[in-house]
């Protein structure tokens, strides 16, 4: 008799820094969920994404190939759809795959090897944030700035927490529709959230968890003319150098981030619930 393949449940946050968790060093940010996943499984000391940016990344880990090998440069990138991706394989291992929420594709194949999508994405599709290469001095208005940092605290809502809730809400109920039927098929479900990622603005309930006398700001400055000219491209980019920060921007903006995974650790924990709820695991 053929061993039963395992179903798989694979979760993506957007902007989690290793060295803003707890099983990485980090005195103060709390997520129970994620560091009970780290006590029990497998943590990676050494592990690098192949790109900086978020449609590359995503492009590189759906695919296995580096960003040079399938043109993946840029957010306004278009990933073929002749190149075959993780979900693709496992279709055809027989798995039934499906993505609830954010992947970052541009472009007509918004699939990519999945069976499903249970939520649209939260970026655009089309090729609007392509840069110009030839204007590289030029900074695009669509790009980051520093407003995340300047106005970053508590919210009530923002689009990102709905499309985040929304996701969850949608991977929930695919799992609990997947033990009411026939369960022919193994699965594996991605869960995409934006969250930590900028902007910086998270409800009480996370911000609160938090005393700001207690967040910790950068240990380093360097200056302007100090910079490398990658880093030195990119403040340009995200318009660093348009205002003066003060120190309690820089907090409140540590503090809404720190709240903002928090907030991921607690929808991992839901995840989690329904995933032994169901039997699902």
């Amino acid at each position: 008799m053929a061993e039963k393949k395992p179903n798989i449940l694979f979760i993506m946050a957007d902007q989690l820094a290793a060295s803003a968790l707890p099983f990485y060093g980090h005195p103060l940010v709390k997520t129970p969920n994620l560091s009970s996943l780290a006590q029990n499984g497998v943590v990676f000391d050494s592990a690098y994404c192949n790109s900086p940016l978020c449609a590359p990344s995503r492009y590189v880990l759906m695919t296995g190939q580096l960003p040079s090998k399938i043109g993946a440069y840029d957010n306004a990138a278009d990933l073929s759809a002749d190149i075959p991706t993780f979900a693709h394989y496992l279709r055809a291992q027989n798995y039934k795959t499906a993505l609830s929420g954010k992947m970052h594709f541009c472009g007509p194949d918004q699939l990519h090897g999945f069976e499903e999508r249970l939520t649209t994405d939260i970026y655009p599709a089309d090729y609007g944030w392509f840069p110009n290469w030839d204007d590289v001095k030029t900074r695009p208005t669509w790009y980051h700035n520093m407003s995340s940092v300047t106005q970053a605290g508590p919210c009530i809502r923002s689009n990102q927490l709905d499309f985040d809730d929304e996701v969850v809400f949608h991977a929930q109920r695919y799992l609990y529709d997947y033990v009411r039927r026939e369960q022919d098929r193994p699965f594996c479900l991605t869960v995409s959230m934006t969250h930590p990622h900028d902007p910086y603005a998270i409800p009480p309930e996370y911000w609160d968890r938090y005393e700001d006398a207690e967040i910790d700001l950068p240990k380093i400055t360097i200056k302007k003319e100090d910079q490398d000219p990658h880093s030195a491209r990119l403040q340009n980019v995200y318009d660093y150098y348009a205002q003066d920060l003060s120190e309690q921007q820089i907090r409140n903006a540590r503090h809404a981030y720190y709240g903002a995974i928090s907030y991921v650790d607690d929808k991992i924990g839901m995840l989690l619930k329904t995933l032994k709820e169901t039997g699902a695991r």
